[in-house]
Order: C-alpha cells, then sequence, then structure tokens
C-alpha cells in the first residue's frame, strides 16, 4: 500500500466521535489521508461540544455535517482503504458493502453525547473522547503500511483500537 489512503470513520448519529476523528485525522494524516465521516442514522447536525472542542482545538468546522453513509455509496464516492466504527451500535449494523476491500476496524468509545450532569462533567467526556481518538489517530498515521503485511496491520490496527491513549 502506498499513496494516499482513504479513511471513513463510522458512528451511528455522525455528530461527535466520527466528526472528531475525521478533523483530527485531517489534522496529523496531512495529505497522506483523506479523512471522512458518516452515520447510519445522522443527526442531521453535528452537537454543538464537538463544535466548541473542535474549535477550541483548532480544528476549521466550517465543512462539517451529520451526513448518512449513503452518501459513500453513491458512484464518484471515494473508495474507502479503511473503515473505522466508534461506537459499538454502528459496528453492530449491517453496514454496506465498500467497495476495494477496506480494511475494517472497530475502535469503539464511549459516547460523549450520552453523559449526563453539569456542562463542566458533559464537557470533560468529549475532552476524554478527543484525547483517546487523537492518541489512536497519531498512532494510525505513524505506521509504516507499505512494509506492513496486510495481517499484520490489521492485528495493530485492532491493538490500536483496545490500547486506549497509554
Amino acid at each position: 500500500m502506498e499513496g494516499c489512503y482513504f479513511v471513513l470513520f463510522l458512528c451511528t448519529g455522525n455528530s461527535a466521535r466520527s466528526l472528531l476523528a475525521e478533523c483530527l485525522l485531517a489534522k496529523y494524516g496531512g495529505e497522506r489521508f483523506g479523512a471522512f465521516s458518516a452515520g447510519s442514522h445522522p443527526l442531521g447536525a453535528p452537537h454543538p461540544n464537538a463544535l466548541e472542542i473542535l474549535t477550541r482545538k483548532g480544528h476549521s468546522t466550517d465543512h462539517l455535517q451529520s451526513k448518512s453513509w449513503d452518501n459513500f455509496t453513491q458512484s464518484g464516492a471515494p473508495t474507502f482503504d479503511f473503515v473505522f466504527t466508534v461506537c459499538d451500535r454502528a459496528r453492530d449494523e449491517s453496514c454496506p458493502v465498500w467497495p476495494g476491500a477496506p480494511f475494517r476496524v472497530h475502535w469503539g468509545l464511549a459516547d460523549p453525547v450520552a453523559w449526563d450532569g453539569d456542562e463542566a462533567r458533559i464537557r470533560a467526556a468529549f475532552e476524554r473522547t478527543y484525547q483517546e481518538l487523537e492518541a489512536r489517530i497519531r498512532r494510525f498515521v505513524a505506521l509504516d503500511f507499505e512494509n506492513l503485511e496486510r495481517e499484520a496491520l490489521k492485528r495493530t490496527l485492532d491493538e490500536l483500537g483496545r490500547s486506549g491513549s497509554g
């Protein structure tokens, strides 16, 4: 594998975790990666706390929208090299068949949108999610894709999803 890699992050609502991952990969992956996100049942708009943390961390959010994974099954859509589910519900759903036999990897994370409590607790949940995704994505983009056999790469990607930020 070499060149530009196309990556799709999936979540159910495409309002928080998958959008955070998309922005983080765009930041750390540079021109080597094309970052996209979608949801099985998109909520229609990014979550305000997701937009807030992304803006606070210096990401552009003007382009973000909550969109269906069906958008990426249409003619002219990118052929993905990697498809990551970042929530358990999306992992367990019947996903579309992605052309090109991409790596399918699950990086399940707790949903920061589901947290109850005061604003400080909710913001802390978004911060933890951001940090966890940032750690995984930084390790992902540092991988030597050209010199890893397909099975070894799959094992490494799965391990990144289980390892946490440590």
